[in-house]
C-alpha cells in the first residue's frame, strides 16, 4: 500500500523524472513556478526538484490555488486505488463522494451514512487528502463538466446542471479557476476533426476510462458476459452492455475493451447521473487498481508467478449495484450458471422495470429489493431453504437492516450476512470480493479454487490453502482470478 505516498518526497521526484504512469492518480504534483498542477506522467519536461510540492489529490491542488495542467490533464488520471482496497473512514467517504452523495445529500448526508459527524469527516479528510468533502466533490463536479463540454454539444447552461452546479455563475467561475480557460475557450480548444455532433440516441455520450497497464480483459468481461442476465445484460458486437439503477433515473452502459482504455458509450434518461454512472462503470471493470503491486505480490508465490506471467493484469469483475449482485449470489447457489441466469431472468422479467433500448435488446432493471421483498415465496422455483434465504436476503435489504452500498463496513457486513439463514463463507465472501469490492476476500472451499491448486501443487484443502495464500494478502481477491483462469470455463474467456 502507498498510503500517504505523496509525503515521501524523493519518491515522487523520481516518479516525476521518469514520467512513471503507474503513478498517476497515486499523487499529484503542483509546479511553484507556474502554479500548474500535474499527473506524474505528465510528457512536458519536469520542473527543477525545488519547485515541486506534491499533493494528495487533485481538489487539494486546486484549493491552495494551482490550476490543472492543460497538457496531461491531471484531473483525468484514474483514480487512487487507496479508495478500493481500504475499508477505513476516509475511504468509504471517498467512495461515497465519487457516488455523487455529497451533490445529492450535503455534507450532513454524508456523515448520517458513515455514522459520523460532519466535523469528524471534515477532519479525517483534510488530513489526509489536504480537502474537505466540498472540496472534493467541486473537483469531481469540474471534471463532469469538462468532460461535457468537450464530448457533447449540449449548451452549457444544460451542462452546468448536468455536472451538478447550483448555478451558471459558480460554474463558470470554477471552471474557470480549475483549467484557466472559461467554458467557451475549453470547447473552441478541441480539434476541428473533433467538432461535435449529436448521438443518434438523445442523452448518449461516448467517453474513454483510463486505466493502469496493464488490464487483461478476457477473465473481466468474459465473467460478464458468461453470467449475463438476460433483458438486464448483453454481450453484442465485442462490447459489454447493460442497464443501470441511478439516482435521478436510469442508463444504459456499453463498454468495449481497448488496449489503452476502456471505451465507454453512456445512454442516460437524466444527464445528472453522469458522475455516477462513470463511477458505477469503473468500479465494476475494477480500472482503479494498481496492477503492478497486486501482480508483484502475487508473484513472490513460485507456484502462481507462472498464471501471472502468462496474463498479467486480471481485474475483479465487480457489479454496479450491490444489492442485485447479493440476490444473484443466492439465486446461484448449488446451481449451474446457466440455471442460475434462467432464475434471475425470470424474476427480471416479472418484477423489473422495463425499459427502452433502441441500439440492442436490453428491456428492463433488475428488480429493487423491495420489488423483490413484495414477490410471493410460493411462486419461486427454488428449493425451500433457499426461499427462505431469498425471501430474508430482499427484505433485510429492503428495510436497511442490511447494507450493501459503498460505504458499508466491509467487517460488519460480513458478519450481518453470516448471520442469515443458507449464508455460509462462500456466499459471504463472494458478495465480499465482488459487491463490497474486498480486495482480499477468498474463497477457498470454491470448487473451481480447489481444483486449481491441486493441479497447480497448491494444497487443496480449505484451511491449508487459506495458510499458504495468507502470503497473498492484501490480494487474495486477485489470486482467485489467475486460479479460475487455469480452466476453461466461458467466464475465463472474451467472448467472440
Amino acid at each position: 500500500m502507498q498510503n500517504g505516498m505523496h509525503t515521501d518526497r524523493e519518491r515522487c521526484v523520481r516518479a516525476v523524472q521518469s514520467k512513471d504512469a503507474r503513478f498517476d492518480g497515486w499523487f499529484f504534483t503542483a509546479v511553484l513556478t507556474t502554479r500548474i498542477y500535474c499527473r506524474p506522467s505528465c510528457p512536458v519536461v519536469p520542473p527543477k526538484p525545488e519547485n515541486m510540492t506534491f499533493y494528495p489529490s487533485a481538489a487539494a491542488c486546486q484549493q491552495a490555488g494551482f490550476r490543472a495542467c492543460k497538457r496531461c490533464r491531471p484531473d483525468t488520471s484514474p483514480g487512487s486505488p487507496e479508495w478500493n482496497q481500504r475499508a477505513d473512514l476516509v475511504a468509504r467517504a471517498m467512495r461515497l463522494i465519487a457516488d455523487g452523495v455529497v451533490d445529492r445529500e450535503g455534507v450532513p448526508g454524508l456523515a448520517a451514512r458513515l455514522g459520523y459527524s460532519s466535523r469528524q469527516v471534515e477532519r479525517q479528510l483534510l488530513a489526509e487528502l489536504g480537502a474537505g468533502p466540498l472540496a472534493l466533490a467541486r473537483a469531481q463536479r469540474a471534471q463532469t463538466a469538462r468532460l461535457l463540454i468537450e464530448t457533447t454539444p449540449l449548451p452549457m447552461a444544460e451542462i452546468a446542471f448536468a455536472a451538478g452546479f447550483s448555478s451558471i455563475r459558480t460554474f463558470n467561475d470554477t471552471v474557470r479557476e480549475v483549467f484557466a480557460l472559461t467554458p467557451s475557450e475549453l470547447r473552441a480548444r478541441l480539434p476541428k476533426a473533433k467538432a461535435l455532433t449529436t448521438a443518434g440516441t438523445p442523452g448518449t455520450l461516448t467517453l474513454r476510462l483510463p486505466f493502469r497497464s496493464p488490464l487483461n480483459p478476457d477473465n473481466l468481461f468474459g465473467h460478464l458476459a458468461a453470467t449475463a442476465v438476460p433483458g438486464v445484460e448483453e454481450w453484442r458486437d465485442g462490447s459489454y452492455r447493460r442497464t443501470l439503477r441511478l439516482p435521478y433515473g436510469h442508463g444504459i452502459a456499453t463498454l468495449t475493451p481497448r488496449s489503452d482504455h476502456i471505451a465507454c458509450r453512456l445512454t442516460l434518461s437524466d444527464l445528472r447521473d453522469l458522475p455516477v454512472a462513470i463511477s458505477r462503470c469503473r468500479r465494476m471493470l475494477d480500472l482503479d487498481a494498481d496492477p503492478v503491486a497486486i501482480d508483484d505480490q502475487l508473484r513472490t508465490d513460485p507456484l502462481l508467478a507462472p498464471l501471472v506471467d502468462k496474463a498479467p493484469g486480471r481485474r475483479v469483475p465487480r457489479t454496479v449495484d450491490e444489492a442485485e449482485f447479493a440476490v444473484r449470489a443466492v439465486l446461484g447457489q448449488q446451481v449451474s450458471t446457466a440455471a442460475a441466469r434462467t432464475h434471475a431472468a425470470r424474476l427480471v422479467a416479472a418484477h423489473g422495470d422495463p425499459i427502452d433500448d433502441p441500439e440492442g435488446g436490453l428491456t428492463h432493471l433488475f428488480p429493487t429489493p423491495e420489488a423483490l421483498a413484495a414477490v410471493d415465496p410460493e411462486s419461486l422455483a427454488m428449493p425451500r431453504t433457499r426461499r427462505t434465504t431469498f425471501t430474508t436476503l430482499v427484505r433485510q435489504l429492503a428495510d436497511g437492516t442490511v447494507n450493501l452500498g459503498v460505504e458499508s463496513d466491509w467487517a460488519e457486513t460480513r458478519a450481518q450476512l453470516l448471520a442469515l439463514p443458507g449464508f455460509g463463507p462462500w456466499t459471504v465472501d463472494v458478495i465480499a470480493m465482488r459487491a463490497l469490492g474486498d480486495p482480499d476476500a477468498f474463497l477457498p472451499t470454491d470448487l473451481g479454487i480447489r481444483r486449481a491448486a491441486q493441479e497447480l501443487g497448491l494444497p487443496s484443502t480449505p484451511a491449508a490453502l487459506t495458510s499458504r495464500a495468507s502470503a497473498w494478502r492484501p490480494w487474495r481477491a486477485y489470486a482467485v482470478q489467475y486460479l479460475w483462469a487455469t480452466d476453461d470455463h466461458p467466464i475465463n474467456f472474451l467472448p467472440v
